[in-house]
């Protein structure tokens, strides 16, 4: 794993930044800069790199990623160059609950639009984005990519961290990765 770069992506609250403080408790460094500070929406921190925003013109960053593990949107990893070795941890969440936490960080942060696109028109634009960036990453050589559930996370978190630990190739703390999941963090539920 040392040459490969670790990515957290999905949409944006699905998880992320809960997978990256997994890593960090695992063993994998992870390469964030704390500019974002952590707030209400992400109590326990975004581990953000804000050069990743910039991907599309700046890449002279990605050696120093090799061997950590970088949070990158799922919409920016289209502007990934070739010639890494990526392994991408790909979070899923039940798609109500990532409109649900948006909505309300959007709320609290005063900027939510009147003209702003309905749930069930989100719901679409993001079911089609998840899909088109899945079958993106299959193609890629350099890429492979395990899926992991957010919500299952919360019912195993040992098992997920077990998961993890053999798809980076073994020898991460999964005692403490599982330690990290705080089930008071998982808001917005929804069942079925």
């Amino acid at each position: 794993m040392s040459d490969a770069i670790t990515i957290v992506s999905g949409l944006p609250r699905s998880g992320t930044s809960m997978m990256m403080k997994m890593l960090d408790a695992g063993g994998v460094p992870p390469l964030t800069d704390g500019i974002r500070e952590a707030d209400d929406d992400n109590p326990k921190g975004y581990y953000e790199f804000e050069r990743v925003k910039k991907l599309a013109e700046d890449r002279s960053w990605l050696p120093e990623a090799r061997g950590r593990a970088v949070k990158i949107i799922s919409q920016l990893l289209f502007d990934l160059p070739e010639g890494h070795d990526y392994r991408v941890i790909f979070m899923r969440r039940h798609i109500d609950e990532i409109l649900a936490s948006q909505r309300r960080m959007l709320i609290r942060r005063g900027t939510l639009k009147e003209d702003a696109p309905g749930d069930d028109r989100m719901r679409d634009i993001m079911l089609k984005h998840v899909d088109q960036v899945l079958r993106w990453i299959e193609g890629r050589a350099d890429m492979t990519c395990l899926e992991v559930s957010y919500n299952e996370v919360f019912r195993d978190p040992l098992e997920h961290a077990r998961r993890v630990d053999r798809f980076l190739g073994g020898g991460l703390d999964t005692e403490a990765m599982a330690a990290v999941v705080d089930p008071a963090l998982y808001r917005q539920r929804k069942e079925g």
